[in-house]
C-alpha cells in the first residue's frame, strides 16, 4: 500500500473538477534509503545514488486492471544487479521520470521489510507485491 504525494493530490483534485487536465505519466519505480514523504519529488525522495548500476525501473505494461479501489503489479518489476553497495533499501517511489534526480513522486511507500543492498544483489518486486489502494 502507497500514499499519494502532495504533487499528485493537487493534479488530481483540479483534474477531476476540470480546472486542469493531469496527462496520463510515464511512470518509473524509484528505491529509496529513508521515507520520500508525501512532500517528496523526483529530485528529493531520498533515492538510492545514481552510481553502481542503480537506475528507475519502467512501469508500464506492468500493472492489472485496477478493481474495488485497488491496483497491483501482475509482472515482476526486477532492478539491474548492483555493481556496488546500494545501501539499506527501506521505500519506495513511483516517479514521472526515467532520470536519476528528475521528475515528480507521485507515490511512496515503506517496504515490508528493509534490505541493505551489496555488490551482486538483485532486486527484484514480486507478482502482487507493489499494491496502490484508494479509498
Amino acid at each position: 500500500m502507497g500514499s499519494l504525494s502532495n504533487y499528485a493530490e493537487l493534479k488530481m483534485l483540479d483534474h477531476s473538477v476540470g480546472e486542469a487536465a493531469w496527462a496520463i505519466p510515464t511512470t518509473h519505480l524509484a528505491l529509496c534509503t529513508a521515507d520520500p514523504t508525501d512532500a517528496g519529488t523526483g529530485a528529493a525522495c531520498n533515492e538510492v545514488a545514481d552510481a553502481n548500476n542503480y537506475s528507475r525501473v519502467a512501469l508500464a505494461g506492468k500493472w492489472s486492471p485496477a478493481a474495488a479501489g485497488a491496483i497491483t503489479n501482475d509482472i515482476a518489476i526486477a532492478f539491474a544487479e548492483a555493481s556496488g553497495a546500494w545501501g539499506e533499501i527501506t521505500h519506495w517511489a513511483i516517479i514521472d521520470n526515467a532520470a536519476h534526480g528528475a521528475g515528480n513522486m507521485i507515490w511512496h511507500g515503506a517496504l515490508t521489510a528493509s534490505k541493505v543492498i551489496g555488490d551482486g544483489d538483485t532486486v527484484q518486486i514480486a507478482i502482487g507485491d507493489l499494491d496502490l489502494t484508494s479509498d
